[in-house]
């Protein structure tokens, strides 16, 4: 570590004038030879260079999501070349070129934070050895050795022995108890960042190896943590809690107000608009109008919450406009469908379901007759009930059947009506 750090001292000198700055606000209140005072001071130089970073958070956060929607087309690639590596490798290069994708671009803030990591290092070795770096003097560095937070010494360790603690002015015992919470406290804080992100900022409908990855580094990474932080003096324990803390609450953030798409993040803030927007009756502000505009123009490409957040306010008498804005439809004519197309609500609510006519069976297409016509037949006879019902019949005639009387017309048995062709002659 201290090889690797050695690295880094050109470094050196901006973080410890960076620290002594801070140590002399705190000091006025807290007391120069406080632990308070070189704690804060470490603290407020974690916070400074992490709002230096946000604009490489950002860009990790969009790389992430693009390697994220990437994920299927890098799978097909894999499987359809998974002989030729060279050219495997050259289709993968030129999909990232094509989408405009980085994949070095999500370890941008790790790397970029390394370099202070180190140098607050090496500052705080010097401190423990009894050397003066950068700005930190002779003067500074007996008050940094001074210094205890909650017992333990700023430069002592876990792995420090008895005799080296002593001439810090502290106990084993104090030291391994308080760097131990410590890992315990970091070890903690990236597991439950690494966490929340596996199970709340993932796109679930998507199942790539990217995904397996990502849940193997959330195991893997409170390990690495807590087998290195016994050599990190507690000043850097310090420096790498606050770090994965201010993570933690930045990772916590993002979720909440800008989630992934298709994750459960985004059905829990979708839910969570949908109740702002509907009792307002209107978008608030600019990143509500961002969110709903993105919504409308993805039309057919909306996941299954999305869609859902869209009928919502169709059937609330709302409608999302292409501009991300939600216009109140008192009559409720306009209304996006699922698809993206535009359909009247008023007509698909009240327009009447075709009914399909129900199939006769054979007996009845046989009897010619229906329910229907045989009603139809009764009416017409009651219509003409002054007619004579029982003529009698001419001799040598036979009587005619009359329709209700129980036998059943030819028309009625299947045949053909009008006159029949005549039975040709047999030859005999």
């Amino acid at each position: 570590m201290d090889t690797i750090a050695s690295l880094f001292s050109f470094i050196t000198w901006p973080v410890s004038w960076v620290i002594v700055q801070f140590h002399t606000v705190y000091g006025t209140i807290f007391g120069p030879d406080t632990g308070w005072a070189w704690g804060l001071s470490i603290v407020s130089l974690v916070i400074l260079i992490r709002i230096c970073l946000i604009p490489l958070f950002v860009k990790q956060i969009k790389a992430t999501r693009a390697m994220q929607t990437l994920q299927p087309e890098m799978k097909k690639i894999q499987e359809r070349y998974k002989n030729d590596k060279q050219r495997q490798s050259e289709e993968m290069m030129k999909l990232y070129k094509e989408s405009g994708t980085n994949p070095l671009s999500s370890c941008l803030p790790i790397l970029a934070q390394s370099p202070f990591f180190f140098a607050l290092y090496h500052v705080l070795n010097g401190i423990a050895t009894g050397k003066t770096i950068g700005v930190i003097d002779d003067q500074l560095l007996a008050s940094a050795r001074k210094a205890h937070i909650f017992g333990a010494p700023l430069a002592a360790k876990f792995t420090d022995s008895a005799d080296k603690v002593a001439q810090l002015g502290a106990s084993l015992t104090d030291v391994r108890v308080v760097t131990a919470v410590m890992i315990v406290l970091m070890s903690a804080s990236q597991f439950y960042t690494q966490r929340q992100l596996m199970t709340k900022n993932v796109d679930t409908t998507v199942k790539t190896p990217f995904m397996q990855q990502q849940k193997m580094l959330m195991y893997v990474f409170p390990v690495m943590f807590a087998v290195f932080g016994i050599n990190f003096p507690v000043g850097v324990l310090v420096y790498w809690l606050t770090t994965n803390v201010w993570t933690m609450g930045q990772q916590m953030y993002v979720i909440h107000n800008n989630p992934t798409p298709g994750s459960k993040a985004q059905a829990a803030y979708l839910e969570r608009l949908f109740k702002h927007v509907t009792h307002h009756g209107k978008t608030r502000n600019r990143r509500e109008k961002a969110i709903v505009k993105a919504i409308v123009v993805k039309g057919r490409d909306r996941n299954d919450f999305e869609r859902k957040f869209i009928n919502g306010l169709n059937k609330a008498g709302l409608a999302a406009q292409a501009d991300g804005s939600v216009m109140k439809s008192e009559s409720a004519a306009v209304a996006q469908a699922e698809d993206g197309t535009t359909t009247t609500a008023t007509a698909t609510a009240t327009a009447p379901r075709r009914q399909q006519p129900k199939r006769q069976s054979k007996a009845q297409r046989q009897s010619g007759g229906t329910k229907p016509a045989e009603e139809a037949t009764e009416s017409l006879s009651l219509t003409k009930s002054d007619a004579p019902q029982d003529a009698p019949a001419a001799p040598g005639k036979k009587a005619a059947s009359k329709p209700g009387n129980g036998t059943r017309s030819k028309a009625q048995s299947g045949q053909r009506k009008g006159p029949q062709r005549p039975k040709s002659p047999s030859k005999k």
